[in-house]
């Protein structure tokens, strides 16, 4: 590997806006603010919209659409059983 051309990879706390779930990984990502862990330490604090805690696919509350494929189309315009 060159040495001086990757980022700084290091520990960050990814926070949910909507529902204040936190977790923590590794990250490039960097940000002024700072959060506590349950580790005692402090590390950068990411804000984001959407996690597995708040996406509708994870919770369980996703609504599926049923779209109806060609053949079916043809049959209800058509009148066909």
């Amino acid at each position: 590997m060159k040495q001086g051309i990757h980022p700084d990879y290091h520990t960050v706390i990814f926070e949910d806006s909507s529902t204040g779930f936190k977790f923590i990984s590794g990250s490039t990502a960097t940000s002024k603010e700072t959060a506590k862990w349950e580790d005692g330490n402090e590390y950068p604090l990411i804000r984001v919209e959407v996690t597995s805690d708040s996406h509708p696919f994870y919770t369980g509350k996703q609504k599926f659409t049923q779209a109806d494929g060609a053949v079916d189309r043809f049959n209800k315009k058509y009148g066909l059983k």
